[in-house]
């Protein structure tokens, strides 16, 4: 299948969207990036109250990294997205160099590189020790933004793409993040948001539980 491509204009809302998720994506990992890791005690004891940025020259971590990789992939593939595709990426951006822009930080990207650097091939190169982990939640942002207003085919793309480094949790994960951020994408309120997010993964998922528990607490600080 030949790549497929976007060959009209944005409108000029969607693309405020598309900008602002993927910049709240990398300003919020170098935010954070200081403090992985760390308990919140260790945090206020160590800066306090944080307003902005800990370090002179922030930086991201391999959440950004990823999902400027996923967002290659995308821009190149489209909907034509496939497994095989996004396994030849992996080998050629990351793991047949010595030295590359993606560095595989995390422990999911890690395990991920080890089997594909032993002649693995997906689905097999997610069976390591974080393939439930939040590696593909991570990068998942760009599916959203591509799936704009279509939840369902953000999640399709999105688990294309984890096929390679996740499996069970830790591709419901991606598929909720994907989901919810078209659901965005398309003029959803909060309440659609988290609907879309629920609607692509299954009821009785670690992740769907450990979501609606978190909308549940919030719900209760807002109100409380």
């Amino acid at each position: 299948m030949a790549p497929t491509r976007p060959t009209l204009p944005l409108p000029a809302a969607l693309r405020a969207r598309g900008r602002g998720a993927l910049l709240g994506l990398a300003v919020g990992d170098a935010l954070g990036a200081p403090a992985e890791n760390l308990k919140p005690s260790e945090i206020r004891r160590r800066w306090g109250r944080i307003t902005g940025y800990v370090a002179e020259h922030p930086a991201g971590t391999d959440d950004t990294e990823y999902a400027i990789f996923s967002g290659l992939l995308l821009a190149r593939y489209g909907s034509g997205l496939t497994t095989a595709r996004v396994e030849a990426a992996w080998h050629r951006w990351i793991a047949d160099l010595d030295e590359g822009p993606f560095r595989g930080a995390g422990f999911s990207e890690r395990g991920t590189l080890e089997n594909l650097r032993r002649g693995l091939t997906a689905p097999i190169t997610a069976q390591h020790r974080h393939a439930w982990s939040d590696g593909l939640a991570m990068r998942a942002a760009p599916f959203g933004v591509f799936a704009a207003g279509r939840p369902e085919e953000a999640a399709r793309l999105v688990a294309v793409d984890g096929t390679v480094s996740h499996d069970g949790e830790g591709i419901y994960g991606g598929q909720a993040v994907a989901a919810g951020v078209a659901a965005a994408m398309g003029g959803a309120h909060t309440d659609g948001v988290v609907a879309a997010a629920l609607s692509v993964i299954p009821a009785d998922s670690w992740t769907a539980r450990s979501l609606r528990r978190a909308v549940a607490a919030a719900e209760r600080t807002a109100f409380s």
